[in-house]
């Protein structure tokens, strides 16, 4: 029931934050909105997102993620409401960044909702269920959100998505049961209270190898469909049935790495197999990129890419213990966004200079500094998790 509970939070967060991303096209078509604006209005819930994943955190490590949950969704479904009936652009980014303030609660609470209901042996495959919340949530919204714009209207859209978050508020407060956790005095004593990340030098390297392994992963979502369309003549509809597909694999790819680090008894050794296997697959996608093979090497990457996300959450949250995991978790998601803002503009540069070729090729060198970076031996056993 919490796996069920988190997963529907996750979602819905995950939901309401995509929304403005597929209202550009109504923005800018419907609207007559430059592109530039209307890009730049979308990311407003991104920004309120990495301004507050650690204090969302901090508030799952002292108040328990019942209370984060239902807030964050709360203020979600709030803003995307009051967005709905605002006038002028300026308030509706003001509400929608005060959108990615709430749902940025989701990441935490619902990681350790996971980490705290499930035993280590079991818990990789539950984070990897876990997991697919955020592809099946952007899914979801890109099936919701762009017909009912372009149809009943951009209110319309704005109160559904609301709704969502709305429901899934409710939820979180009568379901959600936070995970024991031991008697603070006992913790005291047994040093569950002091700060990881000058006890464990192992967590500032799995921040940065992920926050790495996130530019080959944003590199393939954000130009797998232009370059279908661009490069290998694909029509709209098409390219975007296959990046869906993409994103169903990419779930499944999440499920089956939680599974395999459960099996192996270690988050870490496959998380650093997994990032030998980004370089390889970028370097085929970029040796491969003009040949009729690239489409299935690029759907290969879509899934390799993104599966070492489940196994490095899940070693952050046991790394930083039942006090501390909340901020772990929102340090981990603060450096991967960081790194996935730099994905468009740094590689569109590429593109529009050397080539799709050579794009791909060269994201690969940053998998490739996160190999070392997966701290392997400083990785305790299953039993003291």
């Amino acid at each position: 029931m919490m796996l069920v509970v988190g997963v529907v939070g996750q979602i819905a967060g995950t939901v309401a934050a995509s929304a403005p991303t597929f209202l550009i096209p109504y923005l800018h078509l419907q609207e007559g909105l430059p592109l530039a604006r209307a890009g730049a209005l979308a990311s407003a819930p991104l920004i309120g997102t990495m301004l507050t994943l650690v204090l969302w955190g901090v508030v799952v490590d002292r108040f328990g993620e019942r209370l984060a949950m239902s807030a964050g969704l709360a203020v979600a479904a709030v803003a995307v409401l009051a967005s709905a009936t605002t006038d002028g652009y300026v308030a509706l980014g003001l509400w929608w960044v005060l959108l990615g303030v709430g749902a940025a609660s989701t990441n935490s609470a619902s990681g350790r909702l996971v980490v705290g209901w499930f035993g280590p042996e079991r818990r990789g495959t539950a984070m990897g269920i876990r997991q697919t919340a955020l592809p099946l949530g952007v899914g979801l919204s890109a099936v919701i959100v762009p017909p009912l714009a372009a149809g009943p209207g951009l209110v319309t859209a704005l109160l559904v998505v609301g709704t969502v978050a709305a429901v899934a508020t409710v939820l979180s407060a009568l379901l959600v049961v936070d995970p024991p956790r031991p008697d603070r005095q006992v913790a005291r004593t047994d040093g569950l209270l002091d700060n990881p990340y000058r006890r464990r030098q192992g967590l500032w390297r799995i921040h940065a190898a992920s926050a790495l392994l996130v530019v080959p992963q944003y590199t393939v979502w954000t130009f797998m469909l232009v370059w279908l369309i661009d490069t290998r003549g694909w029509a709209p509809v098409a390219a975007g049935a296959l990046v869906f597909s993409a994103q169903l694999l990419g779930a499944a790819g999440r499920i089956a790495a939680g599974w395999w680090t459960d099996r192996a008894g270690s988050r870490l050794r496959p998380m650093r197999l997994v990032a030998v296997g980004a370089v390889v697959v970028m370097v085929l996608l970029g040796a491969l990129e003009s040949t009729s093979l690239a489409v299935t090497v690029i759907l290969v990457a879509s899934v390799v890419t993104v599966v070492d996300n489940g196994m490095a959450f899940t070693a952050v949250a046991e790394i930083g213990g039942p006090f501390w995991s909340g901020r772990a978790m929102g340090m981990q998601n603060t450096g991967q966004y960081l790194a996935a803002a730099a994905v468009p503009p740094g590689v569109g540069a590429i593109i529009a200079g050397p080539g799709y070729a050579w794009a791909f090729a060269l994201v690969a060198v940053f998998p490739l500094l996160a190999v070392p970076l997966v701290p392997v031996r400083a990785e305790r056993p299953v039993a003291d998790r």
